[in-house]
């Protein structure tokens, strides 16, 4: 990709608005402006607007019988056939593309990215983040990075060290993030000022965010960015964490067509499920590499999710 040098951006995945019209319930233009707060050095008003807002977004998710942590149940039965179904159309196709010194969303296939060795993460919290959410998010993360752990196989283990890091978890407010460009050239000496523009002036719609680059024409990955919003409640961003960890493994896009899943737009569930856990099985399969194109992965990606399934394709 043009302005990356020998880097290329394997994937540019982003939580998007989780309920399609939901304008309508949050009402946010009508809803009671937020009381004002006194200014401090880490938080300006955007950011409480901004924590405001996402607490009624939570609030209309939740209502609307969204955001489901049960991981799946009777109500939302797949089989080998929907799951392989469902892991090429999330694995091998990418959201979003650089056009023009943008990235726009745009679906276009792609060959097979993952990782090949052991990911060293970094948790790094914005200074106005308040300590309970400190302590509350590294035991979320390193809980789920266990779990991670055991469906793909690789190692997982957290840093300090910025140079040693190469999947690297911010959790910013609105004015931490915009200062984050010098901080996003140092990770990734190269990165193209569209990617730089989409990290730190992410639309109100934009939850949360994953990027994850590769050398050269490579499909393994080498680092991954992840950028979730401190102004969060709770299980808001318990789910960014869940989804932009997930994506950033290999798995890039969303599908309409996958339930139970996190890897939909519809915000039906917030965490990662039964289904995914799968998804992600499949795709540290060493049947499979990265670099594979989907045609020469569809036989062996339905041999892998019936032997899952217990049953033919």
């Amino acid at each position: 990709m043009a302005g990356l040098n020998r880097l290329a951006m394997a994937i540019v995945a982003v939580g998007l608005g989780l309920l399609a019209g939901c304008e309508q319930t949050l009402a946010p233009d009508r809803a009671p402006a937020p009381t004002p707060r006194p200014p401090s050095a880490e938080r300006s008003q955007a950011s409480y607007e901004a924590e405001a807002y996402y607490t009624r977004v939570q609030r209309a998710l939740l209502t609307n019988g969204l955001l489901r942590t049960d991981g799946g149940g009777p109500d939302v039965r797949f089989n080998a056939r929907t799951l392989s179904r469902n892991f090429l159309r999330i694995a091998f196709y990418q959201e979003y593309a650089e056009r023009s010194g943008r990235l726009v969303a745009r679906e276009k296939r792609s060959e097979l990215h993952r990782w090949e060795g052991p990911i060293r993460y970094r948790i790094v919290f914005g200074p106005s983040v308040e300590d309970d959410k400190v302590r509350r998010d590294r035991r979320e993360i390193t809980r789920y990075s266990a779990r991670l752990a055991r469906l793909t196989g690789l190692g997982f283990s957290p840093v300090e060290s910025q140079a040693r890091a190469n999947m690297h978890i911010f959790v910013l407010n609105e004015d931490e993030r915009r200062r984050l460009a010098p901080t996003l050239r140092a990770i990734v000496p190269g990165i193209s000022e569209a990617t730089i523009d989409t990290a730190i002036n992410m639309e109100r719609d934009t939850y949360c965010l994953a990027l994850a680059m590769t050398p050269g024409a490579r499909a393994t990955y080498t680092q991954a960015i992840i950028l979730i919003r401190a102004e969060h409640p709770d299980l808001l961003r318990l789910s960014c964490i869940h989804e932009e960890m997930a994506q950033a493994m290999g798995l890039p896009n969303d599908s309409p067509n996958a339930r139970p899943s996190i890897f939909n737009d519809d915000g039906e569930f917030g965490l990662l499920t039964t289904h995914d856990e799968l998804l992600l099985k499949i795709l540290y399969d060493r049947r499979l590499r990265a670099g594979i194109t989907e045609a020469e992965a569809r036989p062996i990606v339905e041999t892998i999710a019936a032997e899952l399934m217990g049953g033919p394709v």
